[in-house]
């Protein structure tokens, strides 16, 4: 049985991930506009916090449960399911803008749809947890939070989603501020984006706990959806924004990438 304690710690990291989109839209309470520059090295830097987490963490984990023979459909499954999202995501319009007038079926359409959006990255956070209160676990692969032993790579992966987040929010924002939208109502709306994160996480860290010789599909599952999430999704965004930037961003983009990748460098030492 799945303590409850451990239910409620995986959903208010997911939480968190998903109050830290609202930290987009807070520029806007000291300026008009927000740089694209800074907007392409946030892209980066969580581009590059993410791949490295799910190769030092996610995959390595993955290998040390079961090796690859779970693992690798694991990916695949992962890089299906955000593949998949994008083709709904597609054919439904869900501008930012709309948010404001939507009535109460249509709140429940965009949060549906939030939901296939977000989901990927909740689960990435759900899994990351697997290790929480099981026996065997070293010291030195935990980090003590609020007293309870949390596996670093949980620690990583909350980060790294909390900080993918900021740049999300403030794309959100943008088209919410040329609607004169106040500022506080735009925090809120950026983490109405994210709040199906934490659902997403408790799921998943649910499941591989109670099947946990799936644990290395979950594992990959994550990496999988990460990586084809990091290819698909931020390295585009990130690049849409460096259009108006000399050589189109890309320095600025593989700035973030190295940043993000140094700061993952003790999760591949534990």
């Amino acid at each position: 049985m799945v303590a409850f304690e451990n239910v409620a710690f995986v959903f208010v990291a997911g939480l968190l991930t998903a109050l830290a989109t609202g930290l987009g839209a807070i520029p806007f309470f000291l300026v008009e506009e927000f740089s694209d520059r800074w907007n392409v090295v946030l892209w980066g830097l969580a581009s590059g916090i993410m791949v490295a987490a799910s190769l030092f963490g996610l995959v390595r984990e993955g290998l040390a449960y079961g090796g690859a023979l779970l693992l690798l459909p694991g990916v695949l499954a992962g890089v299906l399911l955000v593949e998949g999202a994008d083709r709904v995501l597609d054919d439904v319009d869900h501008n930012p803008k709309q948010f404001e007038q939507a009535d109460f079926k249509k709140l429940l359409l965009i949060l549906g749809i939030l939901t296939v959006h977000s989901f990927p990255e909740g689960v990435a956070v759900g899994v990351s947890f697997a290790e929480l209160g099981l026996e065997g676990v070293t010291p030195g692969e935990t980090l003590l939070v609020a007293g309870t032993a949390v596996p670093l790579l949980a620690v990583f992966m909350t980060i790294a989603i909390s900080i993918h987040n900021i740049p999300e929010g403030t794309a959100i924002a943008i088209p919410l501020r040329s609607l004169g939208i106040s500022e506080w109502r735009m925090v809120w709306w950026a983490v109405f984006s994210s709040l199906p994160q934490p659902l997403g996480a408790v799921i998943a860290y649910y499941f591989v706990t109670l099947a946990k010789q799936f644990l290395p599909f979950g594992f990959g599952f994550a990496a999988g959806a990460m990586v084809y999430l990091v290819v698909t999704e931020f390295v585009p965004e990130a690049l849409e924004y460096g259009e108006s930037l000399q050589g189109g961003g890309k320095r600025e983009l593989l700035a973030g990438v190295v940043m993000g990748a140094l700061a993952m460098i003790p999760l591949a030492l534990v």
